[in-house]
């Protein structure tokens, strides 16, 4: 008896489909998704949408009778204030009095304060000679000077100079003193390391490395100078923003009061704008976080 082996099966010829590609996933989250399709809204009206909005209030409590016109005029009334004081001129050549103050003591205060920290900071003597000395005057109220102002330089020009000078000196000190302070020492001794010379140390890292701190301490000083000027201005002064304030006062004119105050505000928006401005022009090759 033969038993007889049945040949193999012939392989499948049918061809196997390769299964399917499995589904992409989409990288972008919903809050990626969202953020997309969110309309952005322009920065400057975003900027704008606080000072607009406190001003709608102000007219709102203003017209309730919330707000009584012998305490705070409302925002119109003000607007046509300020549009009388423009038209005859008063304003406008207050303003040019008072920025001529500023300039100069802001000028004068740019000067000294920069020169002593640059003493203070590059030079241990210079540090030992005017650190503590400008660490005690700081502490004095500048306000504190005006009496001693007026007995040493009279009621003019000078004593109002010299007490916005005062006050702009010492932020821009300290912050350019420590700016000097702040640099890294390995970058001082890469510049050795270079062949620097101490004058090149000082040009080519020292003074880039302070700049920031310079920048940061004109910002303050522009700010003080502002605050000066509104005590300076209020002491036997006959010209300037100042003394329409004190005429107001005198006159219980609380509009034009307001009126003054906000062109010292917008006076020093323009002035930190500038200042601004040129710490982007000269602090380009420092890379700075923005916000997100």
């Amino acid at each position: 008896m033969t038993i007889s082996h049945a040949p193999p099966p012939p392989p499948s010829t049918v061809k196997r489909e390769a299964p399917p590609p499995p589904a992409l996933v989409s990288l972008s989250s919903p809050a990626t998704s969202s953020r997309r399709s969110r309309v952005r809204v322009p920065r400057w009206l975003r900027r704008t949408s606080g000072p607009l909005l406190l001003l709608l209030v102000w007219q709102l409590a203003s017209t309730s009778g919330v707000l009584k016109a012998g305490v705070l005029a409302s925002p119109g009334t003000i607007a046509g204030v300020a549009r009388d004081l423009v038209a005859d001129g008063s304003l406008t050549s207050a303003m040019g009095v008072s920025l001529q103050r500023v300039a100069l003591g802001l000028l004068l205060g740019t000067v000294v304060g920069t020169v002593l920290a640059l003493l203070a900071g590059l030079f241990r003597v210079g540090e030992d000679l005017v650190d503590a000395s400008v660490q005690m005057l700081r502490t004095v109220p500048f306000v504190g000077l005006i009496p001693l102002f007026i007995i040493w330089f009279g009621i003019g020009e000078a004593p109002k100079v010299a007490i916005i000078t005062l006050g702009v000196t010492f932020p821009l000190y300290l912050n350019v003193y420590a700016g000097i302070r702040g640099v890294d020492a390995q970058l001082i001794e890469a510049g050795q390391s270079l062949g620097l010379s101490r004058w090149g140390l000082v040009r080519h890292v020292v003074l880039p490395g302070a700049l920031p701190g310079a920048m940061t301490g004109l910002r303050f000083s522009l700010g003080v100078a502002w605050l000066a000027l509104v005590f300076a201005e209020q002491v036997n002064a006959d010209s300037g923003i100042g003394f329409l304030m004190v005429q107001a006062r005198d006159f219980l004119r609380t509009d034009v009061i307001v009126v003054c105050l906000i062109v010292y505000a917008f006076l020093g928006l323009l002035a930190d704008f500038v200042v601004r401005t040129l710490e982007r022009l000269l602090l380009q090759w420092r890379p700075t976080f923005t916000g997100q």
